[in-house]
Parts: structure tokens; sequence; C-alpha cells
């Protein structure tokens, strides 16, 4: 295979092969997708701890051009939503495009023939025209800054990287970090472990998971022409309703508080722990997670929730910062993803030298989160600022995707070598996105999230709505583009 491809992807989750399916459907075959591991799947290949499924509901977590009438739940498991990957993969027949163990480990610019040098792992470059990095945002694991923790004598391990050969089974089992994942993996292993402390810094807030099995009559129901279609817009609109209090009105997310603490007081009847676990902070600044089974087995005998912190790690035990020890068996960090600084750590040299890290010295940035300025030719899928906290990824994945493609047909009009965002263009759109994300909910109260970097800058979550973002990515503005021939 060439190692000068006019366009280079890297990663294989649902931004690449969204990217590769439609380059190919463009007319544009000359390309290659860098996977790091040895299979495709990104977060849906990493993550396979007990429980591990979308909090989207499946059909509109999927593409909008490869519906899927066969999902088994209303939210899929992760063995599914990887199957239906690896099937894209197939129909769209991506398997020649795909490099597997190619770890992207530098990108280079060459200001004088323009393009781009791909280093890789193993010692390969690539030499490319373009450049789309669909890494994803939770593809590195983040662990606390806990003392001690290297000294821990037993099994210890993040979620994303779960360790099935660990038995539970009747081990002292300790839980660090309340997120997502640990929403999930939590009651699957409540049951196995003799006792589970779960060491929670702030409680999320929690609401019903509208979760169902599909059954063989709605699934045919679903195979008539046009209904997979009609269920998806339904779903997208129902999902779309909950941006009103993130994108309009703080004060709009009352129903959701409503629905959560009711939630929270049917399925905990003590009230003590019910205490330990109603937040304090305005619903939506982190994200709102959903489940059914977390708070029965928080409930648990067996199961303790505590809130005075992880100070201390040793070799057989945790000791919290009341000074109390806490002996464990094992421990499992639910502790979630490098997510403002995974792009600033990569290396990337862009335009004169200029690293990405100058670029980004005041925070991560990106016009419209796909492009950055003194990085030509150089695309973000799911880049700053573009990621949701009430519908799905994989709509915004699409509404890049043919950014992207409009880009390099302007390439094509034009004849240019390669085009860079304007510097003004850039600061200009993220003024306005910084200002409007001021007086949303993430910033409500001095909210600490994922969301924000390390100078309290929201650089994760898109403002509006998805339908507003889609229809300002409709068309590439040439004018914010200068054009390299």
């Amino acid at each position: 295979m060439s190692t000068h491809p006019g366009i280079t992807i890297i990663g294989s989750g649902f931004a690449g092969l969204g990217m590769a399916i439609k380059l190919k459907e463009a007319g544009y075959h000359d390309f290659v997708i860098l996977e790091k591991a040895a299979d495709i799947g990104g977060t849906w290949r990493d993550n396979t701890y007990p429980g591990c499924a979308c909090d989207v509901p499946s059909h509109m977590y999927s593409f909008s051009f490869e519906l899927n009438p066969n999902w088994s739940r209303m939210f899929s498991p992760q063995t599914e939503i990887r199957d239906y990957m690896r099937a894209c993969v197939a129909k769209y027949g991506l398997a020649p495009h795909l490099r597997s163990g190619k770890e992207v480990v530098g990108l280079e610019y060459d200001d004088g023939a323009n393009h781009w040098r791909v280093s890789t792992g193993d010692g390969e470059t690539f030499t490319t025209n373009a450049v789309v990095s669909g890494i994803g945002a939770l593809h590195v694991p983040s662990l606390p800054e806990i003392p001690g923790r290297e000294s821990f004598r037993g099994p210890s391990f993040h979620s994303a990287e779960w360790d099935h050969s660990v038995d539970l089974t009747g081990k002292r089992v300790a839980v660090i970090g309340t997120g997502a994942s640990a929403v999930q993996f939590v009651p699957q292993i409540a049951g196995q472990a003799s006792r589970l402390h779960l060491f929670q810094r702030t409680p999320p807030w929690i609401q019903p998971k509208p979760d169902f099995p599909i059954s063989p009559r709605m699934k045919r129901a679903l195979a008539l022409p046009g209904a997979a279609r009609a269920l998806r817009n339904s779903i997208y609109w129902a999902l779309e309703t909950r941006a009103l209090g993130f994108t309009v009105d703080p004060r709009l997310m009352k129903a959701h508080r409503t629905m959560a603490l009711r939630h929270l007081a049917r399925q905990v009847p003590d009230p003590g722990l019910r205490a330990k676990l109603t937040p304090d902070y305005t619903i939506g600044c982190k994200r709102i997670l959903i489940s059914n089974d977390y708070y029965p087995a928080l409930s648990r005998e067996n199961v303790e929730v505590i809130t005075d912190g992880a100070a201390e790690i040793r070799e057989n035990s945790i000791i919290d910062s009341t000074g109390r020890e806490i002996e464990v068996d094992v421990i499992v960090y639910g502790t979630g993803f490098k997510v403002t600084d995974a792009l600033n750590e990569q290396r990337i040299i862009g335009r004169a030298g200029r690293k990405i890290q100058e670029a980004w010295q005041d925070g991560i940035e990106a016009y419209y989160g796909i492009t950055t300025a003194g990085f030509p030719n150089l695309f973000f899928l799911l880049g700053p600022n573009t990621g949701l906290g009430h519908n799905s990824v994989v709509f915004m994945i699409e509404s890049q995707v043919r950014y992207v493609i409009d880009c390099l047909r302007l390439l094509s009009r034009s004849g240019a070598r390669a085009l860079d965002v304007r510097p003004e263009v850039q600061r200009e759109f993220n003024d306005r996105l910084q200002d409007r994300l001021h007086e949303l909910v993430w910033n409500e109260g001095g909210c600490k999230s994922w969301y924000l970097d390390e100078h309290g800058v929201n650089r994760t979550v898109w403002p509006g709505f998805t339908f507003e973002y889609w229809a300002r990515t409709r068309k590439v503005r040439p004018a914010a583009y200068e054009l390299i021939h």
C-alpha cells in the first residue's frame, strides 16, 4: 500500500469510518486509515467493561445513511455497536484502506511542498496532502493523582482498560469515580464483590433510562420502508428538546432536575444515602447520566458510598481524607478521560515550524472545531467545542465530514494545494462561542467538570442545537480561508 496517499485518516472509530465512507462516495479513493490498535472501533473497541453500552438510543447513535432496524435494545451494548461498525467496514469496502498497528506519533507540515509528513510509531512515514484526525475525545484514560497509587499490590486498572482476567467474586473492591462508565459497571460487579467501596467526589445527576429490548415484531415493523427513518427522526427531535435548558436558559433545566430527584427518591429510600447521592450543582453543568440499576446497586448491604475522598493508597488499602483505612483487594478507576489536554499533547508542527502547543497556548480552539489557523489541510473530527450533552455525536461527525469534503472540493475548484483558516476568522468565531458559553449552564455556580480546561474555560461542548451546527457547516465560506497555491 502506498505511503503517499492523497488523504490520511487517523483513527477507525465512528469519525474515521464515517470520513472514509463519504470520501469514497465523493470519488476520493486515494486515502489510508491509520489505526494504532489491531482492530477498528475506537471507544467501542477499547471499552469492554461489564455493562458497557451507549447512553444515546442506538437508532440515533449510528450513521444516518446506514440505518440498522435490527438493534436488540433501545440502548445497545458495546459488542453490538462494534459489530455494526465492522459491518460498515465490510459493506463499504474499507478494509483495503485500513492500516492497523500504525500509531501516529507526529505530524509535520512541509511549507515548500505543501504536504504533511505523518510519522508512525514503527518508524514509517506517510507523505500526504491532507490529514483528517478522527481520534475522538474519549481515548486517553485519566488516572487520579493519589499518593501511593503505584504501591498498591493487588490488581488495579482503569475501566477503559478492563482486566477481564481478574475475578472479582468475593473480593473487596474499591471503585474510584462515579462518572458515566462507573454508573454502568458498578451494578454489574456489586453482586460479585464481597464488599464494594465507592469513592465519590461529586454525585452525578441521574435520570431513568428508557431502555427496553426490541421485540421481533418491532424489528419487522422497522424493516418496512421509511419506518427506521421515522423512528430516528422522532428520537432526534426528542433529544434536541433537551438542549433548551443547555442552550437557551439554565432555568429551563428545572423539569430535568425534578425528574432526577424523583428518580433518586423512588430508588433510594434511605435518607442518609439519598443525601450523599443528591448533587448540589445545577443539573446539566456536568453530563447528565441515565441508569435504572445504579441507585439500587448502591443500596445493597455490601456497598458503601464514601464521600471523604481517597487521600492515599497503600499496598493493600486506601486511606480516606478522615484518616480511615479501608482494606481492599482490587481497585477500579472509573475516572474518565483526558479530554481538553488530549489534543494538546500531540506532536503536530504546522506552517513555519509552529507547534500546536504554541497555537493553543491560551487553550485549544478551532474554527467550527474542524480547522486551526497555521495548520493547512489538517481537519479535526469531534475537535474543540463540538461535543454534546444532549444528542448523538455521530450527527456532529456527519456534519463535519460533509464540511471536510466541501473543503476538498474547494481545493479542486480553485487549483490550490492547501487551505488555511484565517486567524481573524478563527478568533472571531471562538470569541462569539465563548461569549455564548459563558452565559450557559456549564459555567453555573463555579461548576467543575471535564468539559472545562485548567483555566475553567469550556473547550468541549457545542453551545447550541445540533441542527444549528448542521446548518452552519453546510457550506464552506471560501473567504474564511487562505488558499495556498
